[in-house]
């Protein structure tokens, strides 16, 4: 007999819609999704962006929320997750990541802001994040972490977390329980936890 758990797991692609628009028109859309919590919407640049996350992407994005939380309260770092709340350059960009992060202080704009692709490059997304001020910038594609620093002139490409509280962050152990929680969230928790206590 086959039971829930032998099933495999469906794998629904994210659904994109990508319009031409001013920011009133994006405003209005935002407002008529407001009873649709799983849409993600974006603005840039005269592009509205539409993202319906599917299966996969919401699990990756819950493991990686859960490990950064176990990590930061771990070390007895002050965080406030955020989550998807909007991000705002009133205007100019509007962006609402799978995870956010303020970290040693509340703050208007959050230090960190983490997006999962699956519909399109981490790279393009990174302007409307400079527009609205995000320190760093992380994106989980294709089982690896991409992380982006802000400089005066524009985000940089990290081999490590420039942030307080995540600059030990070993990012290989981390994507290690990434992976894992695609498929068990309680043993990614469990062997993450157990990691941590060697710190």
């Amino acid at each position: 007999m086959t039971t829930i758990t032998d099933r495999p797991i469906q794998k629904a692609p994210d659904q994109l819609i990508a319009l031409k628009g001013n920011w009133e028109q994006f405003k209005l859309i935002q407002k008529g999704c407001e009873g649709n919590p799983g849409a993600r919407l974006f603005y840039f640049d005269g592009t509205i962006e539409i993202v319906m996350p599917g299966r996969p992407h919401e699990i990756f994005a819950q493991a990686i929320g859960i490990l950064l939380a176990l990590f930061l309260a771990r070390q007895k770092i002050f965080f406030l997750a955020v989550g998807s709340a909007d991000q705002e350059k009133a205007g100019e960009a509007s962006a609402q990541p799978d995870q956010s992060y303020c970290i040693g202080s509340i703050k208007p704009i959050p230090d960190l802001s983490i997006e999962v692709v699956f519909s399109s490059g981490g790279q393009s997304k990174l302007s409307r994040y400079q527009a609205i001020g995000v320190s760093e910038v992380w994106f989980w594609e294709d089982g690896f972490l991409a992380l982006y620093h802000l400089r005066s002139d524009g985000y940089e490409r990290i081999e490590q977390s420039e942030l307080d509280g995540l600059k030990n962050l070993d990012l290989d152990v981390l994507k290690r329980h990434i992976l894992m929680g695609e498929t068990n969230t309680r043993e990614a928790m469990h062997s993450f936890s157990v990691y941590l206590e060697t710190l």
